[in-house]
């Protein structure tokens, strides 16, 4: 029997879809490295949470402060060179951990963190639109997923190096003395050789004709009320994501059911191992079920697991927090994709709105890490489960509409 499904990737765009995919990888890594830092710095420098949270901000800021600028260079220069650009950034950052070790510096640490995020921006602002256009329209969110897939990779392989190098298993080392900046000097050496490789390949660009109206004027970005809707969708999931990301391990060992080393590994292979496959699986369901119905039930599938945790519900909670993973794990390429749908030449100019979206991870730590202070950790989770719950309602929109 003939298989009449589309095919994930068109056969011309199979080596820039793999070249592109390898950065979703190294970008995890970095997002992943900063659950472990927002731990150790805590003990090692007697920090409240709130303090802590400015590790988040400040990576996080960069996001917002560089995405439009990056959207710019993007639409002027093009993707290869905003991915170039983004790497060259990344590394340098990466590498200004070793004088910060040297200085001592929290202060440091934190400008080479927001180095770090401008890089970032640059590398998702060109990558994730990049991936959803090169096969068909109707495969963009599976193939992003799909791609998105490699990022959980990082994620996994960032916490347990990191917290192995920073948590001792010694009951009287547990602020630890690690060396913080040998994970980024290695990180930031490879980042730029995959910058050097950049160099030397070539990338196609897409070209989109203008969209009009009936009139035939050109149709604005703005115009696209389900763009913004997306826009606003995916900031909540941000703060939730990155909220939780940021306290698992204060949560796991303030319910006494680990010290902060095995939690890092938990948060390896238990909340983000989950993250990972969900995002393989989400990729492979999307090619048989409309992105918007995968979207939708994932979403009531965080209400429902945040709501557990919430309920303090002991062990049970601790279960509902790894599969909050899963259930999350398709969100932020299935809302990219979909906000991103039918925007033609506005496309790039979009991403780079949208990639200002984890501005959340400033926003969600500081409101989780304040209601943390002020109450309990379990009270905190009620930040993450608001923004679940605005991702949830844009999910039965979109649901709705397709099914119109």
């Amino acid at each position: 029997m003939k298989d009449n499904r589309i095919p994930l990737v068109e056969r011309q765009y199979l080596l820039p879809f793999v070249l592109i995919t390898s950065l979703f990888f190294l970008w995890g890594f970095a997002h992943a490295i900063l659950d472990v830092l927002n731990k150790h710095f805590q003990e090692a420098l007697d920090i409240t949470k709130v303090h802590s949270a400015l590790i988040q901000v400040t990576m996080y800021m960069g996001y917002f402060v560089m995405a439009l600028p990056a959207g710019l260079f993007i639409r002027r220069y093009g993707y290869r060179k905003g991915v170039v650009f983004g790497l060259l950034l990344y590394g340098v950052g990466s590498l200004l951990f070793i004088p910060g070790q040297q200085m001592a510096s929290f202060n440091a640490f934190l400008f080479a963190l927001f180095v770090i995020g401008c890089g970032l921006t640059f590398l998702e602002t060109a990558a994730n639109p990049y991936v959803t256009e090169l096969g068909a329209k109707e495969t963009a969110a599976s193939r992003l997923n799909l791609a998105q897939s490699f990022n959980g990779v990082g994620c996994i392989c960032a916490p347990i190096l990191t917290g192995l190098l920073l948590f001792s298993n010694r009951p009287d080392a547990e602020a630890g003395d690690g060396n913080v900046a040998l994970p980024y000097a290695c990180m930031g050496v490879v980042v730029l050789i995959v910058a050097a490789v950049f160099l030397r390949v070539k990338l196609p660009e897409m070209q989109h004709e203008p969209e009009v109206d009936a009139t035939g004027h050109e149709v604005g970005l703005w115009s696209h009320r389900l763009f913004i809707f997306g826009l606003v969708a995916l900031l909540a999931y941000e703060i939730a994501e990155i909220s939780i990301n940021s306290f698992f391990i204060n949560y796991v060992v303030e319910q006494d059911w680990m010290r902060p080393r095995d939690a890092a590994v938990v948060l390896s292979f238990g909340g983000l191992g989950l993250f990972m496959v969900g995002r393989f699986i989400g990729s492979w369901i999307m090619q048989r079920v409309r992105a918007e119905k995968m979207l939708f039930g994932c979403a009531v599938g965080t209400v429902a697991t945040t709501s557990l945790i919430l309920l303090d519900a002991g062990w049970l909670s601790f279960l509902a927090l790894l599969c909050g993973y899963a259930f999350e794990a398709i969100m932020f390429p299935t809302i990219f994709a979909l906000s991103l749908k039918g925007l033609g030449r506005h496309t790039k100019q979009a991403s780079s709105f949208l990639m200002m979206s984890p501005v959340g991870g400033v926003i969600g730590p500081l409101l989780m890490g304040y209601v943390a202070d002020a109450s309990s950790m379990v009270t905190a989770f009620i930040v993450p489960w608001m923004g679940y719950a605005v991702v949830a309602v844009y999910g039965f929109v979109m649901l709705r509409k397709s099914a119109a």
